[in-house]
């Protein structure tokens, strides 16, 4: 395996390191988000395995002692497994999540104490880039999940929202990212179906994102809102069929 570098909008670069093992033969990426600025973010830290090859990539941007803060979108290993590793190189850095990750799996297992945000509060990190964190509990799946959005460039750093198989290139412009996250989601049943997930999802388009970085798949350029928009549509459609079947069996 390698770990790849693209920058999928300005100072955002996409380390991505592709599986072919996992859902074969499509396989499947792990990506991990870097922003720099004066106190650089990463979204992702990569499993605990693959903390060497990210390790490497990150070094070719940055020194990874530089890191200051460490984001992801929920705890689980592809997400935050190595955060104790980046914590050990990284003197400075901190894991950064929100309220309901801290409580519940962070103030035990960060080995530094980490920083609790606010639904919608905004970090500044130099350099003309500025992230605000968004609660979206249960959305795809975990009770603490949230994601991220650099206001200067436009973009959204969705976790794993838009999932999908494949080794594809690190940025698409225009096209369907909706289409192949439905496939995945058909192979994987990896959301958390619940009735607020449409709205959830359509709250994110607010923001109008210009870029989606998605953890595992291709990073997309183009209207992120009616791509947010669609993706909500079809959860909507999902959990409206799953209460009608409730309902059928109910009245047998």
């Amino acid at each position: 395996m390698q770990t790849k570098i693209a920058e999928i909008a300005d100072g955002i670069y996409r380390l991505s390191t592709f599986v072919p093992d996992i859902a074969a033969p499509a396989g499947f990426a792990f990506n991990q988000f870097l922003v720099l600025g004066d106190e650089p973010l990463m979204f992702h830290t990569g499993l605990r395995k693959m903390f060497p090859l990210n390790r490497e990539a990150l070094a070719r941007i940055i020194p990874p002692e530089k890191l200051r803060w460490i984001a992801f979108g929920h705890y689980e290993a592809d997400e935050c497994g190595a955060m104790n590793e980046w914590m050990a190189v990284a003197p400075n850095a901190q894991v950064a999540h929100g309220q309901t990750g801290c409580l519940v799996s962070l103030n035990d297992m960060a080995d530094r104490a980490p920083r609790v945000l606010a639904d919608g509060e905004t970090t500044d990190l130099g350099g003309g880039k500025r992230v605000r964190y968004i609660d979206t509990p249960h959305t795809p799946h975990g009770w603490d999940a949230g994601v991220m959005f650099e206001e200067s460039t436009g973009t959204l750093l969705c976790g794993d929202l838009f999932t999908q198989l494949g080794d594809n290139p690190a940025l698409i412009h225009g096209g369907d990212v909706v289409g192949p996250a439905i496939a995945a989601e058909d192979l994987f049943k990896y959301s958390a179906l619940n009735p607020g997930m449409g709205a959830t999802i359509r709250g994110l388009a607010q923001y109008k994102p210009k870029t989606l970085a998605l953890m595992h798949g291709p990073s997309f350029a183009g209207d992120g809102a009616a791509a947010l928009h669609a993706l909500a549509a079809e959860y909507e459609r999902r959990t409206a069929d799953h209460r009608a079947m409730l309902a059928q069996a109910q009245a047998a």
